[in-house]
């Protein structure tokens, strides 16, 4: 915890927004209220067993395996990983990946997320070689296209996640003193989950993941060299505007692209992560 509470205090921004003007659209009392069974129906004794932590979901392709056949979990909210909380937002890739290594955990790999969107872990199907992030990722898009889905179901739907609530007014480039992070707290919403049961991978905050472009750049098999960053998911006004496709398993341009590991690396007030972690 001391080494999370380092990270949180070097970045100066990164938190739950700005407080001065974040306006969330739900308390966590009212997320509370709105989950059948209580916040205490999200901690699932089998995961626990087989991910080492609370609020973690296996990972595998339930066509061919079962729960217990996963070599690596995800978080089932995102950051902090705690239902009804407000995800942490104002984070640079670099700082997620350090705050998952804190915690015992790492960062996913793109893949990893995509499959737990979709509900089946599928194997890596990086390009590596193609020569450019975009090669690389319109190979990807064009395989999955024909069967694209979202966490919950074949089709976009909305008020289903968290995706009703409004940007500040005068939010446009982004800043801090002008965007509120105005997030709904992380849960809120049952039905926004995948069949693999984790939640908000539409809606709230997007997501950094790491997207390799060597082997030598998975978490997943040990890396914590890392390659370029990808942002996943949507964000809290995608009822009302839909930025990208935003399916499960859809590759972004590369937005605001670095390296994963840069100090430099993108941080915005609609931005988050959570974590991976590996199992035996």
């Amino acid at each position: 915890m001391r080494r999370v509470q380092e990270i949180f205090a070097k970045s100066g921004f990164m938190g739950q927004g700005n407080p001065r003007i974040t306006r969330h659209p739900m308390t966590p009392e009212q997320c509370r209220a709105r989950i059948p069974g209580g916040v205490a129906s999200y901690d699932n004794a089998r995961n626990r067993r087989i991910c080492g932590d609370r609020y973690m979901a296996p990972l595998y392709d339930p066509r061919t395996q079962s729960p217990g056949d996963a070599t690596a979990c995800i978080d089932m909210f995102e950051f902090p990983n705690i239902p009804c909380t407000y995800p942490v937002v104002w984070t640079k890739a670099k700082e997620a990946a350090e705050i998952c290594a804190a915690v015992g955990k790492r960062l996913c790999d793109a893949h990893e997320w995509e499959g737990a969107c979709a509900g089946a872990l599928e194997p890596p199907d990086y390009v590596f070689g193609a020569g450019s992030v975009a090669a690389a990722r319109s190979v990807h898009n064009a395989k999955y296209a024909a069967s694209k889905s979202w966490a919950y179901g074949p089709e976009f739907r909305r008020g289903v996640c968290a995706q009703a609530s409004a940007k500040s007014p005068g939010c446009g480039g982004g800043g801090y003193n002008s965007c509120g992070s105005n997030t709904y707290p992380t849960g809120a919403f049952p039905e926004c989950r995948s069949r693999l049961g984790v939640y908000d991978q539409h809606g709230n905050a997007a997501e950094h993941m790491n997207l390799p472009m060597a082997p030598d750049q998975m978490a997943s098999r040990g890396s914590t060299k890392l390659g370029v960053t990808e942002m996943k998911g949507s964000w809290f006004i995608w009822d009302s505007y839909r930025a990208h496709p935003g399916w499960c398993r859809w590759r972004a341009p590369f937005w605001h692209g670095s390296r994963m590991m840069s100090p430099s690396s993108h941080e915005n007030y609609h931005l988050g992560f959570r974590c991976c972690k590996t199992v035996d």
